[in-house]
């Protein structure tokens, strides 16, 4: 796994399933607000015209020479939930990035977000 602060070296880099099988350009790393270690990934997909981001999970990723491996399959990830390209994940709408990927959610002991964008 990358450490959070590298996340300029890798960004724009292709983000591929465990298939190799490209899901999109790795844009930013969201990370646990609690540990601060990185949690999500949003990657850019779409067309030049309908760019989106999605969130996938970061949990066992690995690197290789120009590509971020994740654990999940293409699929799935196009199908997780996704913001515009300048837009940013609402409080609201964490809970149902996590259980897209059947992840278990909790805010923090006094109702803080889980996710931090780096």
């Amino acid at each position: 796994m990358f450490e959070a602060e590298d996340i300029r070296e890798w960004r724009g880099h292709d983000v591929v399933d465990a298939e190799k099988k490209k899901i999109g350009s790795l844009e930013a790393v969201y990370v646990d607000t609690a540990t601060d270690t990185p949690s999500f990934a949003t990657v850019t997909v779409g067309l030049p015209t309908q760019r989106r981001l999605i969130f996938v999970p970061l949990a066992d990723a690995t690197v290789g020479p120009g590509y971020l491996k994740v654990a999940w399959d293409k699929k799935l990830a196009k199908e997780a939930p996704s913001i515009d390209l300048d837009g940013e994940l609402l409080a609201t709408d964490e809970p149902a990035v996590f259980a897209h990927y059947g992840l278990p959610y909790a805010t923090g002991a006094n109702g803080e977000r889980r996710l931090g964008r780096r």
